[in-house]
C-alpha cells in the first residue's frame, strides 16, 4: 500500500532556486509545488493545503514576511510550518521572520542535507500537533492553544462557539488572550486556565465562562436541580470550598450544605468530589 507523500509548497522568485529545491525534494520522497511570488502562493493555498511551506523572504511585490502573515491569518492554514529562505542572515531579519509566524530560518546558498533535516523535524512536529488537536476536537471540551504572545493558534469547535457567542467581533486571527486570563463580555466573564505546554511555543488553555447563567441553566436541566442547587454545583465543580461559595452567593455556609445534600441525592453520589466530576464531565460534553 502506498504511503502518502508530504506536500511542500516552495515560494521563490528565482528559477534556479526553484529547480534546485524541486529536484532535491522529489529525490527525498516529497512532492513539491512551486509559486514564484507571494500572491501566487496565496492563490495556490486557496486550492491546496501543503504540509510545509518553504518561503523566500525577499521577493518583489508581496514579500515573504507579508505572505507568511497572510497565511497565518487564515485559521485553516495557520498550523502549516513555514521555513524562511533568504540571503539575509542578520538578527533583525531572523526576528522578523519568526515574528511573522515562521518556525525556522535557513540562509542561502542552501545546504540541502541541512534543510531536509530541519524539514523532517518540523513535519514531525506538525503531525504530532495535528494528532493532538484531532484528539481534543473528538473528545470535546472548551480548549484552545495560544503562542507565547497570547495569539490564538487554534481552538476546539466548542471553544470557538463559546468565544463567538460571547464576543460579537470575535475572529481567530485577531483574538489575543487577556493579560490577566480573564475578560468581561457583557454579563459574561471568560476565564482561561493554563493546562500546559503541548509544543514549541504552543500553550494549551481551558476556557470557562461565568455569569450570564448559561452553565447554571445547563446543570439545572441536566440534573433536575433547582436554580440555587445548580449554582452551588457549578462552584463545587470549579473547586470552591463551602465558605467561598457562601461568600459568592451571599448565603450562609449552612444553607450551602443543605443545597449540597440535595445535589448529592439528585446526582446519586455520596461526596463533593463525585458531584464535581459529574458536573465537569457534563459541561465538557456540552455542545
Amino acid at each position: 500500500m502506498n504511503t502518502r507523500r508530504d506536500l511542500v509548497l516552495v515560494v521563490d522568485d528565482t528559477p534556479e532556486t526553484l529547480g534546485l529545491l524541486t529536484d532535491a525534494l522529489e529525490s527525498a520522497g516529497l512532492t513539491a509545488l512551486v509559486a514564484t511570488s507571494g500572491q501566487a502562493a496565496l492563490e495556490t493555498l486557496r486550492h491546496v493545503t501543503p504540509d510545509l511551506i518553504l518561503l523566500d523572504a525577499v521577493m518583489p511585490g508581496l514579500d515573504g514576511f507579508e505572505t507568511c502573515r497572510a497565511v497565518k491569518a487564515i485559521p485553516a492554514l495557520s498550523a502549516i510550518p513555514v521555513i524562511f529562505m533568504t540571503g539575509l542572515s542578520d538578527t533583525a531579519h531572523v526576528v522578523r521572520g519568526l515574528e511573522a509566524g515562521g518556525v525556522d530560518y535557513v540562509t542561502k546558498p542552501i545546504v540541502i542535507d541541512e534543510l531536509l533535516a530541519r524539514m523532517r523535524v518540523h513535519l514531525g512536529n506538525a503531525r504530532a500537533a495535528l494528532r493532538t488537536r484531532a484528539a481534543l476536537d473528538a473528545a470535546g471540551g472548551f480548549l484552545l492553544a495560544a503562542d507565547e504572545t497570547g495569539a490564538l493558534l487554534w481552538c476546539t469547535p466548542q471553544a470557538e462557539r463559546r468565544l463567538a457567542d460571547a464576543l460579537a467581533d470575535f475572529t481567530m486571527a485577531a483574538f489575543r488572550l487577556p493579560a490577566g486570563l480573564e475578560m468581561q463580555a457583557g454579563e459574561r466573564m471568560l476565564s482561561f486556565s493554563l493546562i500546559g505546554r503541548i509544543g514549541a511555543g504552543e500553550l494549551l488553555y481551558r476556557l470557562a465562562e461565568t455569569g450570564g447563567g448559561q452553565e447554571e441553566a445547563f446543570l439545572q436541566g441536566q440534573f433536575s436541580l433547582s436554580a440555587r442547587e445548580a449554582e452551588v454545583l457549578l462552584w463545587i465543580a470549579r473547586g470552591k470550598p463551602n465558605k467561598d461559595i457562601s461568600d459568592i452567593l451571599g448565603i450562609s455556609p449552612r444553607t450551602v450544605n443543605k443545597h449540597l445534600e440535595q445535589v448529592f441525592i439528585k446526582l446519586g453520589v455520596e461526596n463533593r468530589a463525585s458531584a464535581a466530576a459529574l458536573a465537569v464531565g457534563a459541561l465538557a460534553r456540552r455542545g
